[in-house]
């Protein structure tokens, strides 16, 4: 048998969470996925199953402030992108899916950075 690894761990975790969490038209979800040297996050209607709205320290404006994308600081610039593009689309609202991941760290600082810029959850 193969042992169980810490990914897949987390995409238990992360299933469990997607059983009760479902992003709407009204209150779309709000989903983070982080690697080592990155973060990035969506916003989806799980309805029409569409992304509203993305945003990633590999984006170029996002990149160019921060260079390495693997710490708090790109992580809370990250959450303010994503919430100044949500609002432009009119989204005031969303349901946060942490993706499994401790809501810890990167994952608090992005949720942070959201709701200083205006989003609420």
């Amino acid at each position: 048998m193969a042992r169980e690894t810490r990914r897949d761990r987390r995409l238990m975790r992360h299933r469990r969470v997607r059983k009760q969490l479902s992003g709407t038209p009204e209150k779309p979800r709000l989903c983070v996925f982080r690697s080592l040297k990155n973060i990035s996050v969506q916003i989806i209607d799980d309805v029409s199953g569409t992304t509203l709205a993305a945003a990633s320290t590999l984006d170029k404006d996002i990149k160019a402030q921060v260079g390495y994308g693997g710490n708090k600081a790109a992580a809370r610039l990250v959450g303010e992108a994503i919430a100044k593009k949500a609002l432009a689309k009119g989204i005031e609202t969303v349901a946060f899916d942490r993706g499994g991941y401790l809501y810890h760290g990167r994952v608090k600082e992005l949720a942070d950075g959201a709701r200083e810029a205006g989003l609420k959850f």
